[in-house]
């Protein structure tokens, strides 16, 4: 309610309160319903009487509707807390709990907490030690382990690890150098990774072979924590980004892709065959086919094989293990045959494939849908005597063509079907006349379900 000196000419929210409304002095007595802003108090008005409502929403041009809003009235709540003695004695004892029940749970969380934090500290020590523990008495039980070196000398010998190489899943590769001279790369692994096995296995394999084409284990480190590899340096890196070069300019022949071909084969052939326990890798790629200064390749990354003897033909394993892309059905399909070093062969086969091609076995922006999975695409190819296109194909034509061949062989989808590596090597050394052209390769179980029932009803 507002008191103004001056008649309200334009009206907007002002309504004349008329003879009901009369304040000391002259002037013109106004109402005005809702919120009230400072640019719409008229010059020479003054508020003289503010009511309050709980009336959410009223006309505040009406009489009536400012009449139900006053009298409508409005709500008053309080806390009962606040009120202290003069609420009920129920309140006052609510209130009472409330308090204790809050001390209780500060102390909770006061002598709670820190107990907590012990427990799982003690825990991930136990956990932590174990580890360790495992390490350290599998390295006293096999004495025939390459050279320990302290943390101390690999950060030295790594220049305080300035020079990274790259990374992977278990860890980050630094260029070092020996005190001898010679290059190394150390691979420090990643201390949230596993239980120690990655390093055990790593060591167990590596550390008793000595192959041209399996990567040589120098040394390793174990101080806490801190594990490290020491490998020989392979100034080539990895064979990736020789055979994926998306601009071309890392480049090699198809003369020299076709030896690499086989130096990887040898080296597989040699782990599987060669040693006095099967060595199955479980992660052939090209990433992990490194090239020497001579482009000699070398197997490495050993963190997912597993040792068994010789006579094993089928092995068993907790879960499925290796890169997509790479792995072989009876990993995922336990129906289609057991898993042994087949799975390997299945592997190579696919990279064979790669290093043939100098592309991904997966294209998804192949610009026909037949062209998506390339080892299908090429094996129609060549089953109908059709070019395959690859670059200096007609310069090494029959090398090319064998290697695919080989790999069609090695991707195959039971085990059984599959050659073994010692095999493989005598197919890619030999003569592509006395190669035969493979079954077409199958993706799932399903599509072998599938075939049958379409040989059966053809017959």
């Amino acid at each position: 309610f507002v008191n103004c000196k001056d008649w309200v000419r334009e009206k907007g929210k002002y309504v004349e309160s008329g003879e009901w409304v009369k304040w000391e002095g002259k002037g013109y007595a106004y109402a005005i319903g809702g919120d009230l802003k400072a640019e719409d108090l008229e010059v020479g008005c003054e508020v003289k009487l503010v009511a309050p409502t709980s009336l959410s929403t009223f006309d505040n041009h009406s009489y009536s509707s400012m009449h139900t809003a006053l009298a409508y009235g409005f709500q008053i709540s309080w806390i009962k807390l606040a009120c202290q003695n003069l609420c009920q004695l129920r309140v006052v004892v609510t209130s009472i709990l409330v308090y204790i029940w809050a001390l209780v749970w500060a102390y909770k969380v006061l002598f709670g907490l820190p107990f907590l934090i012990v427990i799982f500290i003690c825990k991930w020590r136990k956990r932590h030690m174990s580890m360790y523990e495992n390490i350290e008495n599998y390295l006293e039980q096999n004495s025939w382990a390459p050279i320990r070196y302290s943390y101390k000398e690999i950060k030295k010998m790594t220049a305080g690890f300035k020079y990274k190489l790259g990374e992977g899943g278990f860890g980050s590769v630094f260029k070092a150098k020996l005190r001898s001279g010679p290059y190394v790369a150390i691979k420090m692994l990643d201390k949230s990774k596993g239980n120690g096995q990655d390093f055990i296995s790593e060591v167990a394999t590596i550390g008793r072979i000595h192959h041209q084409n399996v990567v040589q284990l120098i040394g390793f480190c174990v101080s806490g924590s801190n594990r490290a590899l020491v490998y020989e340096f392979m100034s080539n890196g990895s064979l990736d980004k020789f055979i994926f070069s998306k601009d071309g300019s890392v480049h090699l022949s198809y003369e020299k892709i076709y030896n690499i071909s086989i130096g990887v084969a040898r080296g597989i052939a040699y782990l599987h065959h060669g040693c006095e326990m099967q060595i199955l890798h479980f992660d052939i790629k090209p990433h992990n086919i490194l090239l020497d200064e001579n482009f000699i390749p070398k197997v490495s990354d050993f963190g997912l094989a597993k040792l068994y003897p010789i006579e094993n033909s089928i092995v068993t394993m907790t879960a499925a293990r290796g890169t997509i892309g790479y792995m072989a059905p009876e990993l995922f399909y336990k129906n289609i045959g057991g898993i042994s070093h087949k799975a390997d062969v299945y592997s190579f086969g696919m990279l064979l494939m790669e290093m043939a091609s100098k592309r991904k076995n997966l294209n998804p922006h192949a610009d026909h849908s037949s062209q998506l999975y390339f080892p299908l695409w090429i094996y129609d190819h060549i089953r109908e005597g059709e070019d395959v296109d690859v670059e200096d194909v007609t310069e090494e034509g029959n090398k090319i063509a064998k290697m695919i061949i080989v790999a069609l062989w090695c991707i195959q989808l039971k085990p059984n079907d599959r050659p073994s590596m010692n095999r493989v090597v005598e197919m890619l050394e030999g003569d592509i006349e006395d190669l035969e052209i493979p079954p077409k390769p199958i993706l799932f179980p399903e599509d072998e379900t599938v075939r049958e029932y379409q040989t059966t009803n053809s017959s």
